[in-house]
């Protein structure tokens, strides 16, 4: 079965982050995949690459990050949340003329039709978050 994910909760301000993760690693863990993670509102944080919690926590960023490199799922991040929220990339900081990027090169940025791609691509939509 093939599930696309969406993410709308930061990765230290809900429990939607570190729960979808999990929810990933069941679903790769019993031989499915995963299409792409959509990450949406807050969500977008996750693909911060200047985030650095405390060593007995679970580096959300760096978990995702992991996730998308060993099992070849798209991590998406909506432009307009992320814009909203100083989340850029190398592109988008060149664009609006910003000192730097801040959202690791192993998430995309891209709008909402690449989350109706996912959903119609997938099997299964999942959301964690409001």
């Amino acid at each position: 079965m093939r599930f696309t994910l969406v993410v709308q909760g930061g990765p230290y301000t809900s429990q939607a982050s570190l729960s979808a993760w999990h929810f990933a690693r069941a679903v790769v863990a019993t031989g499915h995949e995963i299409y792409r993670v959509f990450f949406y509102h807050d969500g977008v944080y996750n693909g911060n690459t200047l985030l650095t919690p405390p060593q007995d926590e679970t580096d959300l960023h760096m978990a995702w990050c992991t996730l998308g490199r060993d099992h070849g799922c798209e991590l998406v991040v909506c432009i307009a949340s992320a814009l909203r929220r100083g989340m850029l990339d190398d592109g988008e900081a060149r664009r609006y003329e910003k000192p730097l990027a801040n959202l690791n090169k192993l998430f995309i940025v891209s709008g909402l039709g690449q989350l109706i791609d996912g959903a119609i691509s997938a099997d299964r939509t999942v959301t964690f978050g409001n």
